[in-house]
């Protein structure tokens, strides 16, 4: 008998009350996460990466926003719905986070050792020198140099790539299961990138942490992830392994991603594909497919009826919400032909 995953979303919904209306920037996401495993959430900006994370660590403003249906278990344990004395005792603890842009998620008057001094003052109730100590060899760990003295600085001393480890530092503070990276690599240049990806990995492997790296960038999951979920509109539209996702894609939107990315291999005169139009209103979700006004092989039955999802049928765990994957789904693409996948009833 397997072991259960380490994370299990079901059916998360979440909205936002705003003077123009109610945006429903989360509906219905359903995904897991085993020990162990790096997963990737992909999409363009708006839709719904970070609030699908910070739903699960309890940090979204309430109001405007609210959490409206769904379930997150994290080792069986259900995290919606805590109260604010029961999130922070698994916030830090059991699932560490590493915010988009550290320079406003650090506290600026205090030190950097004594941020990360403190987390493992309040969930591991380490004395304050010991606690200290302790920040430092994660200083150390993370490869920032001259560690005792970066310690006793300030946030705006540090550069952005030092910030970052800070950060990684500080979450990994309590060996978490669960550690979410909310776009990490962010303005930062490639080499810095690059440095704090193979850092990340090192530091996982070691650990055995689930890691949810959130991002837009599909050269950071090629290089970093072995599960991928594409969102669109708030809805997870494709999930797979890393290999499913770049080689069998199925869905139009995973498609239009990867055509709209530079690469080194083939014809150098060959020009990028934008996908033209816009991501829908969320404060009107269409009724059938979101992606269906931007897809260039769209049906009748798309525009009117949102499709379930298809899985394959080889039993990879690949699935589409696409009705293109559909059985009966007439004149299919040849794009689609070697990747033809059956539905949940099949």
């Amino acid at each position: 008998m397997s072991n259960p995953p380490l994370l299990e979303v079901e059916g998360l919904t979440v909205e936002f009350e705003t003077y123009g209306g109610v945006v429903k920037a989360v509906r219905g996401v359903d995904f897991t996460v085993e020990a162990g495993e790096v997963m990737a959430i992909v999409g363009e900006s708006g839709c719904g990466k970070s609030v699908t994370v910070q739903s699960l660590m309890g940090i979204i403003p309430m109001p405007p926003g609210r959490i409206t249906a769904g379930s997150a278990r994290l080792n069986g344990a259900e995290l919606l719905g805590l109260e604010p004395r029961a999130a922070n005792a698994f916030r830090g603890k059991e699932i560490g986070m590493i915010f988009q842009d550290p320079m406003t998620s650090l506290n600026p008057t205090m030190t950097i050792g004594d941020q990360i001094a403190e987390t493992l003052k309040v969930h591991r109730g380490i004395p304050g020198q010991q606690a200290f100590e302790s920040a430092i060899k994660l200083l150390e760990m993370t490869h920032i140099p001259e560690a005792r003295k970066r310690a006793t600085q300030y946030p705006f001393e540090f550069s952005g790539g030092m910030l970052q480890r800070a950060m990684i530092a500080q979450s990994l503070a309590c060996s978490p299961s669960l550690l979410i990276a909310d776009e990490p690599t962010t303005a930062l240049d490639v080499t810095i990138q690059a440095q704090l990806l193979d850092l990340t990995n090192t530091l996982q492997a070691q650990d055995a942490m689930a890691v949810i790296l959130i991002t837009h960038d599909l050269a950071v999951v090629a290089r970093t992830a072995q599960k991928v979920c594409v969102m669109y509109a708030g809805q997870i539209i494709e999930h797979g392994s890393v290999d499913d996702i770049f080689y069998q894609s199925a869905h139009p939107y995973t498609l239009g991603l990867k055509s709209a990315m530079p690469s080194n291999i083939g014809d150098r005169e060959k020009s990028l594909d934008p996908i033209p139009g816009s991501p829908p209103d969320l404060f009107s979700p269409p009724l059938g497919c979101g992606y269906a006004p931007r897809c260039p092989h769209a049906m009748r039955v798309c525009h009117e009826e949102n499709p379930p999802f298809f899985k394959d049928s080889n039993n990879t765990g690949h699935a589409t919400r696409c009705w293109l994957q559909a059985p009966n789904a007439p004149s299919v693409p040849e794009l689609y032909q070697s990747n033809k996948i059956a539905s949940d009833g099949a």
